[in-house]
Formats: C-alpha cells, sequence, structure tokens
C-alpha cells in the first residue's frame, strides 16, 4: 500500500478489500491464479515469520486477522511459525480501486431489429486485490505468490473476519503439494 495512508484509511481499505475477496457475499467467486518459481520446493523450507510492516507503529485488526488466516493455512500446511530464523517470509499486497462500469439493462418492449431500447447506466465500482508472496530468507527470492482479485460486496465488508478467512484458505488452496508430507 501507499506510504502516505494514514493508519484510519488504511484500515478502511483493507476491511474494503478483504470482503471484496470473500467468496462468500460476492456477487461472484474473486479471480484466483498463482505462480511460483521453477526451483520451489515445498520440501526444502519448514519454517515462516512475516515482513514487518516499516510505516506503521502498530498493527490494525484487519491486519492481525489476514496475519492470523495465513499463519493457520501455514501450518494447517506443517510449517512452524519462526520470527528469529525463518526459512520464508511472508508478504501481502493489498490494493483497492475505484472504477467505472457500464451497465446495461434490458427494456421490456421489442425494438427493431433486435435492439430492444435498453438502458445503458455507469455505475461507481470498488475492486481489490490481495496477493500473498512466500520469499526465500536467506536469498531474499520471491517462490511463490498466490493473488485474488475481485469486486467489493458492501454485504461482505460489514464482517471482515470471515471474508479474509475465506479468501486466505482459497489462496493456499494454490500451494503445491508435499509441505504436509515433508513434515
Amino acid at each position: 500500500m501507499p506510504n502516505h495512508l494514514t493508519p484510519s484509511r488504511r484500515a478502511a481499505i483493507l476491511g474494503l478489500l478483504a470482503a471484496v475477496l470473500a467468496a462468500t457475499g460476492c456477487a461472484s467467486k474473486p479471480d484466483v491464479r498463482h505462480d511460483q518459481d521453477a526451483a520451489f520446493d515445498v520440501k526444502a523450507y519448514r519454517t515462516f515469520a512475516f515482513y514487518e510492516p516499516a510505516t506503521l507503529h502498530y498493527t490494525t485488526l484487519l491486519e492481525q486477522r489476514l496475519r492470523q488466516a495465513t499463519r493457520e493455512q501455514l501450518e494447517r500446511a506443517h510449517y512452524v511459525y519462526d520470527e528469529r530464523d525463518p526459512d520464508l517470509r511472508v508478504n501481502y499486497l493489498l490494493q483497492v480501486v475505484d472504477k467505472q462500469a457500464l451497465r446495461s439493462t434490458p427494456s421490456p418492449r421489442l425494438g427493431y431489429r433486435g435492439w430492444n431500447g435498453g438502458n445503458l447506466e455507469t455505475i461507481d465500482v470498488r475492486e481489490g486485490t490481495l496477493a500473498i508472496d512466500l520469499v526465500d530468507a536467506r536469498r531474499n527470492l520471491l517462490m511463490w505468490r498466490a493473488v485474488a482479485e475481485g469486486r467489493i460486496d458492501d454485504k461482505a465488508a460489514q464482517q471482515p473476519g470471515p471474508a479474509i478467512d475465506a479468501v486466505v484458505a482459497e489462496l493456499f488452496t494454490r500451494l503445491p503439494a508435499g509441505a504436509a508430507a515433508a513434515r
């Protein structure tokens, strides 16, 4: 996130982003994809820790929820949390963008040659992106990234905790098999 955002603005953006990415409460599921380094061997890593945010002197509630959901997923894959000497560093990137979109609604009357005289209107939408990175801590190399993108749904913004849990769990379904078997 840009460094010029205030902590309260950042918290608001995090809440909206978490809401957009939740599989529950969204108009459609977020678009989820991943990429990884060809040399990424999940069995070579056993521990993890988070990068610390450089601009804040405290952690927001939404950031705590995001970290907790991520930690739960990594521990479920049998990684061990170790702040002092981690094999992997975890980073997450959050972005919310306000956009305008066109929406057409059909008219109830039949038109000439298929044109039914429908209405075209401009609507404001918010789209969010959450990316979670796993970085080789010793070499400082990105090894794995999962990204979820989608529209923010106001309904999901009211309950960011479950929304965060759902999207983080969805992202970690892309973690290569073998992490659990390696332990």
